[in-house]
């Protein structure tokens, strides 16, 4: 039992060690254990882009769930012209936004008081994903990128070795050669730039301005 005990906290070990890219490559072989490092890894990042699409920390962590249950699903088909943090941040997105129309668009079905077998038909949801949701998911995914590259390199390098890479703030004060106070005065600068400069596209509401 000890020696089991210890060979999971060595493969633990190993996994952190391991870049994305290695890990999904042992996903796409069956390995759980990769994906639980992949699921940690990026949790927390996952998380502040659902929160900020639905408003709401439950039904943020309820989408984040199903998108890693979504990505597990289709590991084998994730193709490595992205990073997979990219690749995630997408299937995040496209379940919040589904999760908005759902609720927009939302209708009690209601039965008559009839007898027999005159009931009225009820009207019943259509859950997939439309054409227009869709379209939805790949622009905000576009202009996220788009926006993340306009900004000055001082913030958006802080943001994506934090937000983006999940990197601890030690490191990503190491990083930059830069304090960890420091590094956390320019991460908040750069949240700030960023919510500006996405706040032009879709207004307060943000990227549910998308579902009509």
């Amino acid at each position: 039992m000890d020696s089991f005990k210890a060979t999971r906290m060595q493969n633990r070990s190993n996994y952190r060690e391991m870049a994305d890219d290695g890990l999904v490559s042992l996903c796409q072989q069956g390995d759980q254990g990769a994906f639980d490092e992949l699921m940690r890894r990026h949790q927390m990042s996952a998380m502040k882009v659902a929160v900020s699409i639905v408003r709401d920390r439950q039904d943020a962590e309820d989408e984040v769930q199903n998108a890693f249950w979504k990505a597990y699903e289709h590991i084998n088909q994730f193709q490595r012209d992205a990073k997979f943090s990219t690749w995630l941040t997408r299937i995040v997105v496209n379940q919040c936004l589904m999760r908005l129309r759902q609720v927009r668009r939302a209708r009690f079905a209601y039965i008559d008081d009839a007898q027999g077998e005159d009931v009225a038909a009820a009207d019943l949801r259509d859950v997939r994903p439309s054409p227009e949701n869709l379209l939805g998911v790949n622009e905000v995914a576009a202009v996220l990128d788009l926006e993340i590259k306009r900004t000055p390199p001082l913030l958006r390098n802080v943001f994506l070795l934090r937000d983006v890479e999940n990197k601890p703030m030690p490191e990503v004060a190491a990083k930059l050669g830069i304090s960890v106070a420091a590094a956390k005065s320019r991460l908040l600068r750069a949240r700030a730039e960023l919510r500006s400069r996405m706040r032009r596209h879709y207004g307060d509401m943000g990227p549910a301005t998308l579902m009509n």
